[in-house]
């Protein structure tokens, strides 16, 4: 029975990868999509609507009126971009919101569906409009790289997995059967799950710079914001890279001089 319930999975699973392929706009990199996307839309909708809920929207300031600005001027290069290469229907669905909330962190973030939020800790870092627009850019590229649904569909291919781990190692002791699983944890958390959040990372730097060069702002500005926040974080974490979910500052800044190449023939069309 279990060794049954072990091929039906790995049949569903072959199934779903299959039918959850999907490419990535400008990198045309091929990825998982296996959640469907109206749900994924919903959930990040729900969590944002949650996440403001719990927090202080600042507004009808001028940090407040610079986020909605900036956010909506590289939303529209986005979205013209999208427009001309026939890809609209990427954005389908989408409800695009530029928020500031009250917060000492360093950082911002983007829900599925374009909904994006700025805490006020961040913008001593970013300075001006074209730092603003480095962090909205990237920010902007995970939701049109669809890096959510990406992330859900990996977290259910381990658990999937996991299940199919623990059906074929039924027959062994307690013991030898926690062993097995801890290290398949170990092996789907730092050899999948970090490596390709550390390339949603690397990626959305990648988009989001081009992003915020289609919008008008020079790219080049990218490459001091975070020059900026490496100093603010005391010149690099002692956290080893592999351990982190996201890239150090320092090979953002080395990953960004490579692309600024390829985003200046963007941004020449505006200068």
């Amino acid at each position: 029975m279990d060794k049954y319930f072990g091929h039906m999975v790995m049949r569903l699973l072959a199934g779903l990868l299959l039918a959850g392929c999907a490419t990535v706009p400008i990198t045309g990199r091929n990825q998982m999509a296996l959640i469907p996307a109206q749900q994924v839309l919903s959930l990040g909708s729900q969590s944002y609507d949650k996440m403001l809920k719990n927090e202080k929207v600042l507004q009808g300031t001028k940090e407040a009126a610079m986020v909605e600005q900036v956010g909506r001027r590289v939303e529209h290069a986005v979205e013209r971009y999208f427009t001309q290469r026939g890809m609209s229907n990427r954005l389908a669905g989408y409800k695009w919101a530029f928020n500031l909330v009250e917060s000492k962190d360093r950082n911002a973030a983007c829900y599925p569906g374009g909904k994006v939020v700025v805490f006020s800790g961040l913008l001593p870092t970013t300075r001006d409009e074209a730092g603003l627009a480095a962090v909205l850019g990237h920010e902007i590229a995970h939701a049109v790289a669809n890096h959510g649904n990406e992330r859900m569909s990996q977290e259910l291919l381990v658990k999937m997995g996991s299940t199919v781990l623990a059906s074929s190692l039924s027959s062994l002791s307690p013991g030898q059967s926690e062993l097995f699983n801890s290290a398949f944890g170990l092996g789907a958390k730092y050899g999948a799950l970090l490596p390709f959040s550390r390339l949603h990372e690397e990626e959305a730097d990648r988009l989001g710079t081009i992003f915020m060069a289609m919008a008008g702002y020079d790219p080049r500005e990218a490459i001091g914001l975070w020059e900026r926040m490496n100093t603010a974080e005391g010149n690099g974490s002692k956290n080893m890279e592999w351990l982190s979910t996201h890239p150090l500052p320092t090979s953002r800044i080395q990953n960004l001089r490579r692309v600024i190449p390829e985003a200046m023939r963007y941004y020449q069309t505006h200068e």
